[in-house]
């Protein structure tokens, strides 16, 4: 163990994180995503709720600056009435990182999923609300 480094912030993570370049994107995900499909790099956290996975990752991942949609959510279902709380979590959690708030472009499920295809990793967290899913791409210092 070391001092003041999160429980989170395993090596497998780290290097997930470090590892991103400009642009690069993260998704990070609820349990009912087909992540295992979907992914390039899979990195699994059944404990933690996709919020609290966001929250700790934005204390080391910047959030990109030089593009239109640096945040994506997953959209709701044509006909679904499901009203997603995590997306106000998420946009108080950005908020309170980047001192911005950051209007997120929403993909239906299958714009989504190519996405993801595309991201450089993707984190499966153990969210059970729908439409827990979120792109972020990162940014530079």
């Amino acid at each position: 163990m070391l001092k003041n480094i999160s429980i989170n912030l395993t090596p497998e993570l780290y290097k997930i994180l470090y590892d991103m370049g400009h642009g690069d994107e993260l998704v990070i995900c609820d349990a009912n995503f087909p992540a295992s499909t979907n992914a390039r790099r899979l990195y699994r956290v059944p404990e933690v709720d996709s919020a609290s996975m966001l929250d700790f990752i934005l204390d080391y991942f910047p959030i990109d600056t030089f593009v239109s949609d640096p945040v994506v959510y997953m959209e709701v279902a044509e006909g679904d009435d499901y009203n997603p709380e995590t997306w106000g979590e998420y946009d108080k959690i950005i908020a309170a990182h980047e001192g911005r708030y950051i209007t997120p472009l929403k993909l239906g499920r299958s714009d989504f999923y190519a996405r993801t295809k595309l991201a450089y990793a993707v984190i499966l967290t153990g969210e059970r609300r729908r439409y827990g899913n979120i792109i972020i791409k990162k940014g530079i210092l």
